[in-house]
């Protein structure tokens, strides 16, 4: 099936406490946003009409604006409502969410004092982000040359857009190669994260590692799947890991708004299981995003 443009499609999109014609959302090609990164944004998960965990997610949206000096012209809970009200607009069921926030076009330079805060929030339906088939089999990664910036470089815990160019150009080099999606090390080249999602590791005990998110994002699914692994009595252990540990390791599977919960068959030459552990977590997380009982 041929995915329509995004500036093709119809319907509404929330634009600066309006709601406006999908394809009259537009700026200029001259807005700061574009040419110096100074832009914010969310990703957010529709489940049976539902966005979940909205208020985190605005949370965050604000502290990386705060984080980026970008002062949000609205409040949290007036993103809230805006995001709620989208959704029903666009009768999103299951699908995507997309706030994002940028400054306008008013100067071109480097300083930005002048320029007027933009908000914007679209919506549409949206299946798995990966294959299917690949969530059932585990999709393979290879390893970025691209690292995450230490943290005295750049504000690594915001989802701020300038942070996704070397991811970008980690998953072209990725697909490139053969493999669905790409690992990156830190500064100091240990274990990180894909380059859209954070990374779990199982061990033959049953014990999950996974990075400490101290120069990369520490996900909103990430902590919700280290809540459902303790609940389920599953040790998680965050630490640095090593490359060369991952031949220790039996399972792998990333996590993230749009990931959910998928299984790595293989990273570079290390091989995974896709394990019952990993099938459990899953299922679990489904259950908890759809609010059913948990299994």
């Amino acid at each position: 099936m041929e995915m329509v443009p995004y500036d093709k499609r119809t319907g509404k999109i929330w634009f600066n406490g309006e709601t406006v014609n999908w394809q009259d959302a537009k700026i200029h090609v001259l807005n700061h946003g574009l040419h110096y990164a100074s832009c914010v944004f969310e990703g957010e998960r529709v489940y049976d009409g539902e966005i979940f965990k909205l208020e985190e997610h605005t949370d965050r949206l604000f502290y990386s604006a705060d984080r980026l000096g970008i002062k949000v012209p609205f409040t949290k809970n007036e993103i809230n409502e805006a995001c709620k009200k989208i959704i029903l607009i666009q009768k999103v069921k299951n699908g995507y969410v997309r706030p994002v926030i940028w400054r306008g076009s008013e100067m071109m330079a480097i300083s930005a004092q002048k320029n007027k805060v933009n908000v914007a929030i679209a919506s549409w339906e949206w299946g798995s982000y990966f294959d299917p088939k690949l969530k059932i089999d585990g999709i393979k990664l290879n390893i970025s040359k691209w690292r995450r910036p230490a943290p005295n470089t750049i504000p690594w815990d915001t989802k701020a857009a300038g942070l996704y160019m070397i991811c970008t150009l980690s998953k072209h080099e990725a697909e490139a190669q053969g493999f669905t999606d790409s690992m990156m090390l830190d500064y100091e080249g240990n274990v990180a994260e894909a380059t859209g999602a954070n990374i779990f590791f199982k061990t033959k005990d049953n014990e999950l590692h996974t990075p400490i998110p101290d120069s990369f994002l520490d996900g909103i699914t990430r902590r919700s799947v280290i809540e459902i692994a303790k609940m389920k009595k599953i040790k998680v252990i965050e630490r640095k890991i090593k490359p060369e540990e991952m031949t220790n390791f039996v399972g792998c599977f990333l996590t993230g708004t749009a990931a959910e919960i998928t299984p790595v068959s293989q990273i570079s030459e290390y091989n995974f299981k896709v394990c019952e552990t990993i099938k459990d977590l899953s299922k679990s997380y489904q259950n908890l995003v759809r609010k059913k009982s948990a299994a």
